[in-house]
């Protein structure tokens, strides 16, 4: 999709650009290779926190932006197709506007500044081992005792929870409830509470992107509960519709197609570029047409989750979106012929980048389980879309 902007708008993009420009060319470097660090992720959102863009989709009193729907998109493709490190998701997409939204005056004066500028790192405490599509089958415990809770159970695929200072997770304070659902309540707790045990997963591509959490009579002060007990079901929706709209990744979707052609206009075979290929050039674009098909419906998802009310769209955003990026890292390594199989050592940490070939294509057939399955998503849009 080929907006045509306004003079504003192109301003407003061109201001953007010039604020991404500032973050330092070797964590630029770093991203678009794969390695980026945890300092690279806290350098960068504390510049465009700096410049009040860090948390844009926040309300206004907590450092939002009184934004166009457009110029939320504006912003969202360009910094995706910047290549710097992204925000992080937990803090900005997902603990931040839940506390925004639904916690007390006191947990937004003690967290949502800290939060915008990653003086806190949040980590994800959602799924279990038997728990991660089915989340409401969670088995964590949460029993109020006087003026604390007491936490039993364990999480795990905690993303980058080795960085972890604090956790949002779920966790049953009522099991007795006549659904499963109904039972969740939504907590916050330091992860230097006694009684938490972590340890890294190590993954095949030999990165440590993803933990486990356990937790033994840990005590979580009653007042680091979000809204109120048992409703941590409807604050999980809303946080799960604001990350399946960001797994979508419509502007690194937008990258890594611009670099395919690139590879695909170096690489040749029998002394013909690979895009002269009728059968690549097909598929090449046929991608094209479903990113631009992917821009339009995030753009109409936007649209319908003002409010606080997640659309039901969001799944269909969330399985197309990261169906088609998966098709692009395919398409790039059929592009490389045999120099895809080189394994270089860089693991892929940081999203669709120019690193190792290898370590990409491992690293994202996760996108295909996180954020809800793959599976789950076609059921829900048959469910709440289409009626079935």
């Amino acid at each position: 999709m080929n907006l045509e902007l306004t003079d504003e708008e192109v301003q407003f993009r061109d201001d953007l650009r010039s604020i991404f420009r500032e973050v330092p060319d070797d964590v630029r470097a770093r991203s678009r290779a794969g390695q980026t660090t945890r300092d690279d992720i806290i350098t960068t959102q504390r510049i465009l926190n700096r410049h009040g863009v860090a948390v844009p989709h926040w309300p206004v009193a907590w450092g939002g932006k009184d934004w166009t729907e457009l110029q939320h998109h504006i912003f969202t493709s360009e910094l995706q197709r910047s290549g710097i490190p992204q925000p992080l998701a937990f803090n900005t997409s997902m603990v931040g506007p839940i506390i925004a939204e639904f916690g007390s005056d006191e947990l937004k004066e003690r967290f949502l500044a800290k939060t915008a500028n990653l003086d806190i790192w949040w980590s994800q405490g959602f799924s279990e081992p038997e728990a991660g599509s089915d989340l409401a089958s969670l088995k964590t415990t949460a029993v109020r005792d006087g003026d604390h809770y007491v936490v039993n159970g364990q999480k795990t695929w905690t993303t980058l929870g080795q960085y972890g200072e604090w956790m949002f997770l779920l966790a049953r304070t009522d099991p007795k409830a006549d659904k499963p659902q109904k039972g969740i309540s939504f907590l916050l707790v330091d992860l230097d509470t006694p009684g938490i045990e972590h340890r890294p997963i190590r993954l095949i591509d030999g990165s440590v992107e993803v933990n486990e959490f356990f937790f033994t009579d840990v005590h979580i002060p009653a007042e680091n509960l979000v809204g109120e007990e048992n409703a941590g079901w409807t604050y999980a929706k809303f946080l799960l519709g604001n990350e399946r709209n960001g797994i979508a990744q419509v502007g690194s979707n937008q990258r890594k197609y611009e670099h395919l052609v690139t590879v695909a206009r170096e690489r040749t075979v029998n002394g013909h570029p690979v895009i002269e290929d009728p059968s690549f050039r097909d598929r090449l674009l046929r991608a094209k047409l479903r990113i631009t098909a992917l821009e339009a419906t995030q753009l109409r998802v936007t649209a319908a989750s003002q409010d606080g009310k997640p659309s039901p769209a969001s799944s269909l955003l969330k399985l197309e979106g990261t169906r088609l990026l998966q098709e692009l890292i395919e398409l790039e390594a059929e592009a490389l012929g045999s120099d895809a199989a080189i394994i270089t050592g860089t693991p892929a940490t940081g999203g669709p980048d120019d690193g190792d070939p290898v370590a990409e294509y491992l690293n994202m057939r996760k996108l295909s389980i996180f954020g809800g399955t793959n599976e789950i998503q076609t059921g829900v849009i048959a469910k709440t879309i289409l009626g079935l």
